[in-house]
């Protein structure tokens, strides 16, 4: 069966139904729980039930600051400017398609200055929304990859995804930071006893302090992963064809280690359809990517494909 604009998406299978991403909505909300226990355990071992609420009044400044204004720091951070439908005709034309068909507000768009190709969404919440996308893609892709790149990512906008991975990220700092606190603090005397019973919880609470960081990381990494399998998924289910996405990943990543990305740093990786730095730091740097590999995407995307044909 030939795909073309018109091809109706009926009988594809939702995103909640594709084999594997239920699995990763249930896997994502027990990792978020766990990082927060991680958390809690960490402020009580530090400072008791005192130490507990410090770090979850933290945590909840810090998650408030980041659901307000992640998305204007984001922008800015990557120097994405604000076009109109003039400047930018064929993505506009495919948000507006893509969102109607979604159910979804109209989000800003944004066109980043930069030719490696990449794109990316933000805002709390999709009446809040903005795409943006590099020069790079867009001379890149071709209509139909385009279009899977914006289903991919107007899908983390309806699943909300980058609430969830800014939390995720605010956890594990918080948790990373209280570690350094504890670290410190031993080093300066301050977990000092006399009390040879004391002994045990004041290794325990080294050993939280040494590993819960690490773990932290890793938690992180597992969420942002998730998120984007299941993006992948929707991204597919809303566009009516899994291989334009898989044709733009396989596109996108050979992109991004010919010409690396200039802006921000590993840190906001997260935000982007494909890391845009997996390929400056080596194996280490892919082994702790936020995104799972691109073979895998590619693989399930064309999995979905197959199980089309046969249904």
């Amino acid at each position: 069966m030939a795909w073309n604009e018109t091809t109706p998406t009926r009988g594809m299978p939702s995103p909640a139904r594709i084999p594997g991403v239920g699995r990763n909505y249930v896997k994502t909300a027990a990792l978020m729980a766990f990082l927060i226990a991680l958390l809690a355990i960490g402020g009580q071992m530090w400072g008791g039930y005192g130490g507990m609420l410090l770090f979850g009044g933290i945590g909840l400044v810090f998650n408030f600051v980041s659901y307000w204004f992640s998305d204007r720091m984001a922008l800015a951070m990557h120097r994405a400017q604000p076009v109109t439908r003039d400047q930018l005709p064929e993505v506009y034309e495919i948000v507006e398609r893509l969102t109607r068909k979604a159910g979804l507000p109209m989000p800003r768009v944004y066109l980043i200055p930069s030719e490696t190709p990449n794109a990316f969404a933000t805002g709390r919440n999709p009446s809040h929304a903005a795409v943006a996308v590099t020069e790079g893609i867009v001379r890149l892709l071709d209509k139909r990859e385009l279009e899977g790149v914006l289903g991919h990512e107007l899908t983390h906008v309806r699943n909300r995804d980058i609430l969830i991975a800014t939390m995720a990220a605010a956890v594990a700092g918080l948790v990373a930071s209280l570690g350094h606190v504890i670290q410190w603090g031993a080093m300066f005397g301050g977990m000092r006893s006399s009390d040879d019973d004391r002994s045990g919880g004041i290794i325990g609470t080294l050993a939280w302090a040494i590993l819960a960081p690490l773990l932290a990381m890793v938690i992180q990494l597992a969420v942002s992963r998730s998120r984007e399998y299941a993006a992948d998924a929707g991204g597919a289910e809303l566009v009516g064809d899994p291989e334009p996405l898989a044709s733009a990943l396989l596109k996108l990543e050979a992109g991004n280690e010919v010409r690396p990305y200039e802006y921000g740093g590993p840190a906001t990786a997260h935000f982007f359809i494909v890391n845009p730095f997996a390929g400056m730091g080596g194996a280490l740097m892919n082994l702790m990517s936020t995104h799972p590999p691109i073979e895998e995407r590619v693989a399930r995307l064309r999995a979905m494909k197959r199980g089309m044909r046969v249904a």
